[in-house]
């Protein structure tokens, strides 16, 4: 027995509605016991691992005081407003640094992609930051601009070390941001530009107007993933003393010889990442639905 879906016609009158065939709909039929199946499977699977960790942990002879020594709810409590408290100063750094990468990571990929002859030296120096930024762990940046800034004396007195960690993770970040843009940029068909050319508009109308949007589309997930790196490694400015949620945590620690403030730590910057990696799955999903319904017949 067939069933029927509405149409329209071009003048917006009701048109017979198109049929769908018997094999379409036991076609229907199995892709929703597949996915039953699927769920039921995915929930029976998950219980069993946790079972299979929960009982794991159990008969393990040291668990009870590794229990006491990282998941004390006495020293969970005592540390999680000190380390709350902390956050604020990791998340007020990473608001800023995402503008300061976004900014510097986008003309260091517009140096990068430009053809021009005089820009030849720009290019140059901005291949040679990319490399050597990527090349050095961002805890070293940080010793670096942390230590060696102060170190020239360009401003009098002591200087903040957010600020200085805010400038090390800019630096070292703009590199990664720069070459996935610049990846976006050279993936962009150059017609899309020939043809934004042949309309009048000029070489930085076709950039901001035609190339970025559609190398932003494209290279998005990457972009949210070196934020979600971001956001874990504005954690990093603890070495140079600011108190941010890790400095807290190791002050607790220092005080009281138990790990459960650092566990405390992990879990708010968890929950800080959540939102945007799931964020970052939802889009990934939707761009390759997109992709694989502009090929359904």
């Amino acid at each position: 027995m067939a069933s029927a879906t509405p149409a329209h016609g071009a003048d917006g009158v009701a048109a017979a509605p198109a049929p769908v065939s018997d094999v379409e709909l036991e076609r229907r039929a199995y892709r929703r016991r597949q996915q039953y199946k699927s769920v039921a499977v995915s929930m029976v699977s998950t219980v069993v691992l946790a079972l299979v960790i929960v009982v794991g942990l159990q008969l393990s002879p040291g668990w009870p005081h590794v229990r006491e020594t990282f998941f004390s709810g006495e020293y969970f409590a005592k540390a999680f407003p000190e380390v709350l408290d902390g956050l604020w100063l990791n998340i007020r750094v990473l608001a800023v640094a995402v503008v300061g990468v976004a900014v510097f990571g986008t003309l260091i990929a517009m140096v990068r992609t430009s053809r021009s002859p005089i820009m030849f030296p720009l290019r140059a120096l901005a291949a040679l930051y990319t490399t050597v930024m990527r090349g050095i762990p961002m805890i070293v940046i940080l010793y670096l601009i942390g230590f060696g800034i102060p170190g020239l004396q360009i401003v009098k007195g002591r200087i903040d070390p957010a600020i200085l960690g805010t400038i090390a993770v800019i630096m070292g970040y703009s590199a990664y941001v720069a070459e996935v843009l610049r990846a976006g940029f050279d993936d962009v068909h150059p017609s899309q530009r020939a043809s934004a050319r042949s309309l009048g508009l000029t070489a930085g109308q076709t950039t901001r107007m035609i190339v970025i949007p559609q190398a932003l589309r494209k290279v998005a997930p990457a972009l949210m993933n070196d934020f979600i790196s971001m956001q874990k490694d504005v954690g990093l400015i603890s070495v140079l003393g600011a108190v941010d949620a890790v400095r807290a945590a190791q002050i607790e620690v220092a005080s009281s010889y138990n790990f459960t403030p650092y566990v405390v730590a992990s879990l708010l910057f968890i929950l800080m990442s959540v939102p945007f990696i799931l964020l970052n799955d939802w889009y990934s999903a939707r761009l390759r639905k997109r992709e694989l319904s502009g090929g359904t017949v």
